[in-house]
C-alpha cells in the first residue's frame, strides 16, 4: 500500500470535524431499474484522463481509496477512464457503481460534472462525489482545493531556488482549474523576487480530448523549450503529462517542481528524484478518504467541502533533503503560508 503523507492524515481529521454539520442521508443505494434496496459495497472511484498510474492526481485519489479500503474492510472498486469517451460513456460508468452498490462513489475529474449531476439524480440514495468541480445535488460532496495557494508556495520556491532568474510553468489543459496553478505559482515567484525572475509559460493543448493531461512527449517538449530559454526550475501542472516534463528536467540537471502527490517519492519517478526540488501537494487522498469515512460513519458529507491551506488540504513538499539546502527556502515558504493562513496574503485565482 502507497504510504499516507502527514498531509493527508490532517486533511482527514480536519474533514471529518465537519460531519456534523452536514446532511445526514441514508447508507443504502437504490437500484435505479427495480427499485431494490442493496447493502453497500463500499467506495468505488472512476478515474480522469490519465487513470492510474500517472504518480500525480489519479493516484493521490486512489491512495485514499486504499486507506479506506484497509480500514473500513469492505469492497472497493476503481474504475479507468476511456479515451475519446463521453458525458454519456461517464454516466453510465458512474450508474453501474451505483446500481451495484457502492457507496459513495466520487469522479476524480471536473470532466465528471454533468454526468454526476443526471446519475446523483437518479440514485438519491447514494452519495456522490466529484473532485474539482461544483454539483448542487442534495446527494452530492463537491470537493474542492486551493490550487492557487500551493502553487504560490511553489513560485516561492522557485524564486528562491533559481540562478537564471527565468523559471518555467507547464499547464497541461487551457482552462480555468489550471489557470489557478499558474496564477498562484507566478505571483509567489514575483512577489518573492520582487519581479526580477521571468516565468515563461506553456499550456500543451486547448482541451483535454487532445491529450494535454495524458502525453508526457507533449510534456518533455514543452519542458525542452523552456529549458532552452534559460528556465531552471519548471513547474508542471499537467497530470501523466507531467512526467515528461519532470524527465526533460532531470536530464538537463535542472529543477522539476511536482504537483498533486509528493512526486519525490514515487517509485516510478525514481531515476529523477533528485531533480525533484518539491510539489505542490493536494490531498485528493484525503478528501476521498474523509468522504468514504462521513458515509461509513452514517454522516455523508454534501456540499462545498474545501481543502486548502488553513486545514493541510493544500501544501508544499518538503521530503528532498536539497530544499533545506538552498539559501533563504525553507524560511520564505513557512512565511509565505502563514501569511496565506492568516490572510495578509491574497492569492489570485487567475
Amino acid at each position: 500500500m502507497r504510504p499516507i503523507s502527514k498531509l493527508t492524515r490532517v486533511a482527514v481529521g480536519v474533514a471529518s470535524l465537519a460531519l456534523a454539520a452536514t446532511a445526514c442521508g441514508g447508507t443504502s443505494s437504490e437500484n435505479e431499474d427495480s427499485g431494490a434496496q442493496k447493502e453497500d459495497l463500499g467506495l468505488a472511484i472512476a478515474y480522469d484522463i490519465g487513470g492510474k498510474g500517472d504518480q500525480s492526481f489519479n493516484d493521490a485519489a486512489y491512495a485514499g481509496l486504499e486507506k479506506a479500503q484497509k480500514e473500513f474492510g469492505y469492497k472497493t472498486d476503481d474504475v479507468e477512464p476511456n479515451e475519446g469517451e463521453t458525458d454519456a460513456d461517464k454516466e453510465q460508468r458512474l450508474a453501474s457503481l451505483a446500481r451495484q452498490g457502492y457507496n459513495p462513489v466520487i469522479g476524480i475529474g471536473f470532466a465528471y460534472g454533468p454526468a454526476m449531476k443526471k446519475v446523483a439524480a437518479k440514485y438519491p440514495k447514494t452519495t456522490f462525489g466529484i473532485v474539482d468541480s461544483v454539483v448542487e445535488e442534495k446527494n452530492v460532496a463537491s470537493l474542492v482545493f486551493a490550487e492557487e495557494q500551493a502553487s504560490y508556495l511553489a513560485g516561492v520556491a522557485a524564486a528562491k531556488a533559481t540562478k537564471t532568474n527565468t523559471v518555467g510553468f507547464v499547464g497541461g489543459v487551457d482552462i480555468p482549474l489550471i489557470h489557478k496553478f499558474e496564477a498562484g505559482y507566478k505571483q509567489g515567484v514575483q512577489e518573492t523576487s520582487g519581479g526580477k525572475v521571468k516565468v515563461v509559460s506553456q499550456y500543451l493543448t486547448q482541451t483535454a480530448e487532445e491529450g494535454g493531461f495524458a502525453s508526457p512527449d507533449k510534456g518533455k517538449a514543452a519542458a525542452e523549450g523552456q529549458i532552452e530559454k534559460k528556465a531552471d526550475v519548471v513547474y508542471q501542472a499537467a497530470g501523466l503529462s507531467g512526467q515528461g516534463v519532470i524527465e526533460a528536467a532531470a536530464k538537463a540537471k535542472v529543477w522539476a517542481i511536482g504537483v498533486d502527490s509528493d512526486q519525490y517519492q514515487q517509485a516510478a519517478l525514481a531515476q529523477y528524484k533528485n531533480y525533484i526540488l518539491t510539489s505542490a501537494l493536494k490531498d485528493v487522498g484525503g478528501a476521498v478518504y474523509a468522504l468514504a469515512k462521513s458515509v461509513k460513519d452514517g454522516k455523508p458529507l454534501t456540499g462545498v467541502q474545501t481543502f486548502d491551506l488553513k486545514v493541510n488540504g493544500v501544501g508544499l513538499a518538503e521530503t528532498n533533503p536539497e530544499f533545506a539546502k538552498i539559501a533563504g527556502l525553507s524560511d520564505a515558504v513557512a512565511k509565505a503560508k502563514a501569511g496565506i493562513i492568516d490572510g495578509s496574503i491574497k492569492v489570485k485565482t487567475e
